[in-house]
């Protein structure tokens, strides 16, 4: 039985016990400089829900987020920090899939996730930053 909303449930907890691995307590912080980054998802002026989007920092640990019903997201770097490393990013958007059944056609273009070619620079503080996504 499929429930309402299953894939952000499993896109939340994914990222969340990603981001807790390996931070134990009392852990040196080794974090970089973070600016915080939020934005909303649309595809084809409507907006994404049940996505995940992804910051890929040129070097070091990337940064993930998904998106309520309005497209809406906000990066989360670790279990204790929100935000993505201060630099350019490359951006993944991807639909989760329930598993190995799950073989429908990913509505997300390759240009925005496996071939991603969306860049985006994260700069210290404050940013927004609203990916406007095509399905050409």
């Amino acid at each position: 039985m499929k429930l309402p909303g299953s894939r952000l449930l499993v896109i939340l907890c994914s990222v969340a016990l990603f981001c807790s691995a390996g931070c134990g307590e009392g852990a040196p912080s080794d974090t970089p400089e973070l600016g915080s980054v939020t934005g909303t998802v649309t595809m084809d002026g409507k907006p994404l829900a049940n996505v995940t989007v992804t910051f890929e920092p040129e070097t070091g640990k990337p940064s993930f987020g998904g998106t309520d019903a309005e497209g809406y997201y906000d990066l989360v770097y670790s279990k204790n920090e929100n935000g993505a490393k201060i630099g350019l990013h490359t951006v993944r958007i991807t639909t989760p899939t329930e598993g190995p059944e799950d073989k429908g056609k990913d509505p997300i273009p390759a240009k925005y996730n496996t071939k991603s070619t969306l860049k985006k620079e994260v700069k210290a503080g404050t940013n927004e930053i609203n990916l406007e996504l095509t399905s050409k």
